[in-house]
Protein backbone atom coordinates (compact mmCIF):
# COMPACT_ATOMS: atom_id res chain seq x y z
CA UNK A 1 0.00 0.00 0.00
CA UNK A 2 1.80 3.75 -1.15
CA UNK A 3 1.98 6.40 1.78
CA UNK A 4 -0.26 9.07 1.47
CA UNK A 5 2.30 11.03 2.81
CA UNK A 6 5.43 10.65 1.17
CA UNK A 7 4.27 7.99 -1.59
CA UNK A 8 6.25 5.52 -0.81
CA UNK A 9 5.71 2.24 -2.10
CA UNK A 10 6.26 -0.35 0.69
CA UNK A 11 4.18 0.33 3.92
CA UNK A 12 4.37 -2.34 6.70
CA UNK A 13 0.74 -3.42 8.38
CA UNK A 14 1.40 -3.53 12.87
CA UNK A 15 -1.92 -4.17 13.38
CA UNK A 16 -5.36 -5.67 12.14
CA UNK A 17 -8.51 -6.49 13.47
CA UNK A 18 -12.23 -6.29 12.82
CA UNK A 19 -14.45 -3.47 12.99
CA UNK A 20 -17.27 -3.48 15.80
CA UNK A 21 -19.76 -4.85 13.24
CA UNK A 22 -17.62 -6.94 11.35
CA UNK A 23 -18.22 -5.74 7.93
CA UNK A 24 -14.31 -4.33 7.71
CA UNK A 25 -10.86 -5.17 8.49
CA UNK A 26 -8.74 -2.57 10.21
CA UNK A 27 -5.19 -1.96 9.13
CA UNK A 28 -2.79 0.30 11.15
CA UNK A 29 -0.03 0.55 8.85
CA UNK A 30 3.73 2.28 9.20
CA UNK A 31 5.61 3.73 6.60
CA UNK A 32 9.57 3.47 6.77
CA UNK A 33 10.20 6.20 4.56
CA UNK A 34 8.71 8.76 6.59
CA UNK A 35 7.90 7.17 9.59
CA UNK A 36 3.94 8.31 9.59
CA UNK A 37 1.16 6.04 10.62
CA UNK A 38 -2.17 5.74 9.12
CA UNK A 39 -5.39 3.84 9.44
CA UNK A 40 -6.90 1.78 5.86
CA UNK A 41 -9.86 -0.64 5.97
CA UNK A 42 -10.59 -3.40 3.57
CA UNK A 43 -14.10 -4.10 3.03
CA UNK A 44 -15.81 -6.91 0.89
CA UNK A 45 -17.24 -5.70 -2.69
CA UNK A 46 -19.63 -7.96 -3.72
CA UNK A 47 -20.49 -6.65 -7.12
CA UNK A 48 -20.48 -3.03 -8.90
CA UNK A 49 -23.22 -1.05 -8.58
CA UNK A 50 -24.18 1.84 -10.89
CA UNK A 51 -26.11 4.60 -9.65
CA UNK A 52 -29.13 6.16 -12.11
CA UNK A 53 -29.88 9.26 -11.25
CA UNK A 54 -32.40 11.25 -12.16
CA UNK A 55 -31.63 12.45 -15.28
CA UNK A 56 -30.78 8.75 -16.81
CA UNK A 57 -26.94 8.99 -16.40
CA UNK A 58 -25.31 6.58 -14.68
CA UNK A 59 -22.31 6.80 -12.62
CA UNK A 60 -20.63 4.05 -10.48
CA UNK A 61 -21.62 3.36 -6.67
CA UNK A 62 -18.72 5.69 -4.40
CA UNK A 63 -18.94 4.33 -0.94
CA UNK A 64 -17.08 7.45 0.10
CA UNK A 65 -19.77 9.76 -1.35
CA UNK A 66 -22.99 8.19 0.64
CA UNK A 67 -20.31 8.51 4.22
CA UNK A 68 -19.38 12.01 3.24
CA UNK A 69 -23.76 13.09 2.64
CA UNK A 70 -24.01 11.19 6.23
CA UNK A 71 -21.30 12.83 7.93
CA UNK A 72 -22.19 16.18 6.60
CA UNK A 73 -25.92 15.74 7.20
CA UNK A 74 -24.58 14.48 11.26
CA UNK A 75 -22.16 17.47 11.74
CA UNK A 76 -21.86 18.79 15.07
CA UNK A 77 -24.32 16.34 16.94
CA UNK A 78 -24.17 13.73 19.55
CA UNK A 79 -23.54 10.73 17.29
CA UNK A 80 -19.99 9.17 17.66
CA UNK A 81 -18.41 7.75 13.94
CA UNK A 82 -19.02 4.31 14.83
CA UNK A 83 -22.49 4.93 14.58
CA UNK A 84 -22.27 6.20 11.11
CA UNK A 85 -20.05 3.87 9.77
CA UNK A 86 -22.96 1.11 10.95
CA UNK A 87 -25.55 3.12 9.11
CA UNK A 88 -23.36 3.44 5.87
CA UNK A 89 -22.34 -0.45 5.97
CA UNK A 90 -25.73 -1.12 6.07
CA UNK A 91 -26.96 1.02 3.49
CA UNK A 92 -23.93 -0.71 1.13
CA UNK A 93 -24.98 -4.14 2.09
CA UNK A 94 -28.78 -3.64 1.43
CA UNK A 95 -27.98 -2.43 -2.05
CA UNK A 96 -25.05 -4.66 -2.53
CA UNK A 97 -27.03 -7.86 -1.61
CA UNK A 98 -30.20 -6.69 -3.66
CA UNK A 99 -29.30 -8.66 -7.02
CA UNK A 100 -29.65 -4.92 -8.69
CA UNK A 101 -26.12 -3.44 -10.49
CA UNK A 102 -27.92 -0.62 -11.56
CA UNK A 103 -29.99 1.38 -8.56
CA UNK A 104 -31.56 4.50 -9.10
CA UNK A 105 -30.19 7.64 -7.08
CA UNK A 106 -34.07 8.00 -4.85
CA UNK A 107 -33.41 4.65 -3.95
CA UNK A 108 -30.52 5.49 -2.15
CA UNK A 109 -31.48 8.50 -0.75
CA UNK A 110 -34.83 6.71 0.70
CA UNK A 111 -32.40 4.83 2.26
CA UNK A 112 -30.19 6.95 3.96
CA UNK A 113 -33.86 8.88 4.97
CA UNK A 114 -35.05 6.11 6.87
CA UNK A 115 -31.79 5.20 8.36
CA UNK A 116 -30.93 9.12 9.34
CA UNK A 117 -35.27 8.85 10.66
CA UNK A 118 -33.80 6.39 13.41
CA UNK A 119 -30.63 7.92 14.21
CA UNK A 120 -30.99 11.35 14.85
CA UNK A 121 -34.15 13.89 13.93
CA UNK A 122 -31.74 16.76 13.06
CA UNK A 123 -29.53 15.22 11.07
CA UNK A 124 -32.63 13.57 9.34
CA UNK A 125 -34.35 17.16 8.87
CA UNK A 126 -30.90 18.54 7.52
CA UNK A 127 -30.39 15.54 5.13
CA UNK A 128 -33.97 15.82 3.75
CA UNK A 129 -33.52 19.63 3.04
CA UNK A 130 -31.11 18.77 0.33
CA UNK A 131 -32.38 14.93 -0.76
CA UNK A 132 -36.01 16.88 -1.06
CA UNK A 133 -34.14 20.22 -2.45
CA UNK A 134 -36.46 22.84 0.39
CA UNK A 135 -35.48 26.29 -1.32
CA UNK A 136 -37.30 28.25 1.55
CA UNK A 137 -38.39 28.28 5.34
CA UNK A 138 -41.79 27.18 4.19
CA UNK A 139 -40.11 24.42 3.30
CA UNK A 140 -38.73 22.58 6.02
CA UNK A 141 -42.13 23.48 8.35
CA UNK A 142 -44.41 21.48 5.75
CA UNK A 143 -41.74 19.22 5.94
CA UNK A 144 -41.73 19.18 10.46
CA UNK A 145 -45.89 19.22 10.14
CA UNK A 146 -46.00 16.03 8.33
CA UNK A 147 -43.43 14.65 10.50
CA UNK A 148 -46.13 15.09 13.55
CA UNK A 149 -44.34 18.17 14.37
CA UNK A 150 -44.34 17.68 18.26
CA UNK A 151 -42.00 14.50 17.73
CA UNK A 152 -39.09 16.40 15.99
Amino acid sequence: MRCPFCGHMDTQVKDSRPTEDGGAIRRRRFCPSCQSRFTTFERVQLRDLVIVKKNGQRAPFERDKLARSVHIACRKRPIDSERIERVVNGIQRRLESSGETEIPSNTVGEMVMEALSTLDPVAYVRFASVYKNFREAKDFETFVEKLGGDDY
